[in-house]
């Protein structure tokens, strides 16, 4: 049997939950279940690590660290704007905007507070810090270059 590692195409259920047992994401009421090549960023490099020799038909729950997660929430990523950059709109904390980094990308940012009139931006990821629970059900583990079977 196959087990997950590099150059396999994973088939899988997953639910990704908070320590206090909040649903992040589940695949698991889907129809179809996800699939994925090992190594192609459709999953973070700590959730592959945790799967790695599991073989279809396993079950697993693993405690993924914050490092190994969405990574450690870090202070110099928040921000401070002049308010008046802000214009006329109207700000709520917890609000996401989008702004565009130094190389014109997309940058999602929530808005925290507005101290001495300006406009506290958090960069982080909103999983920064926390630690997750990963649960997966392996359903099948192929060559990442191999045609699926069908039977008619």
């Amino acid at each position: 049997m196959s087990a997950v590692g590099p150059g396999k195409r994973i088939t899988l259920n997953f639910k990704v939950s908070t320590t206090q047992g909040e649903v992040i994401d589940s695949t698991f009421e889907r129809e179809q279940p996800p699939s994925f090549v090992f190594g192609d960023g459709s999953l973070l490099p700590g959730f592959e690590q945790a799967m790695l020799g599991l073989q279809a038909g396993q079950k697993a729950e693993f405690l993924i660290s914050a490092a190994d997660g969405f990574g450690e929430w870090r202070e110099d990523n928040v921000q401070h704007f002049p308010r008046h950059q802000f214009s006329e709109l109207l700000l709520e904390p917890g609000m996401v905007m989008h702004f565009a980094d130094a190389s014109g990308a997309e940058l999602p940012g929530v808005i925290k507070a507005f101290p001495e009139g300006r406009v506290e931006v958090d960069f982080n990821h909103p999983l920064a810090g926390r630690e997750l629970v990963f649960e997966v059900d392996i359903i099948r583990v192929m060559d990442a270059d191999a045609s699926p079977v069908t039977l008619n």
